[in-house]
């Protein structure tokens, strides 16, 4: 059976490209989706991308994603991070790997972007790689669903 994974992207994701070139860059999120699906094949998993605005949706997901059986979920919250007490109970369900990533260094910004309410649910955590986090926080995911 193939390995599934939930790719998650949270608030103002779909702006990338757009929006704060100097801690984003300028990639947008369908050239990150599609980066994900070719390492996707090259892993031989199956990676399913979503992105909404709207917190409830994305918990809905990571339920989802808890009651179809997926293996691992790699999420990037965005500034949800720091404070959803929501989405941190629907992770805890959750019982596969969950990798946590960031682009930007979260611990070199705002103090408020240190903290993450995630970090000790989490399987780990990749941060400050730009685009790249996203294909480390993939490969992290795959290794500890193999193990």
């Amino acid at each position: 059976m193939m390995t599934k994974i939930l790719m998650l992207h949270g608030v103002n994701h779909n702006m990338f490209g757009k929006r704060n070139p100097e801690h984003y860059g300028t990639i947008t999120l369908d050239q990150i989706n599609n980066n994900i699906q070719e390492l996707a094949k090259e892993l031989n998993v199956e990676v399913e991308t979503f992105q909404t605005n709207h917190e409830g949706e994305f918990v809905e997901k990571i339920h989802e994603a808890f009651l179809a059986g997926v293996d691992g979920i790699v999420l990037n919250a965005g500034a949800w991070t720091h404070y959803s007490y929501a989405i941190r109970d629907a992770l805890a369900i959750f019982t596969g790997p969950i990798v946590e990533m960031h682009m930007s260094n979260i611990h070199a910004r705002e103090s408020f972007r240190e903290k993450s309410v995630f970090a000790d649910i989490v399987t780990g955590q990749i941060s400050g790689f730009g685009e790249e986090s996203y294909l480390l926080g993939i490969r992290a995911a795959v290794q500890a669903i193999r193990k």
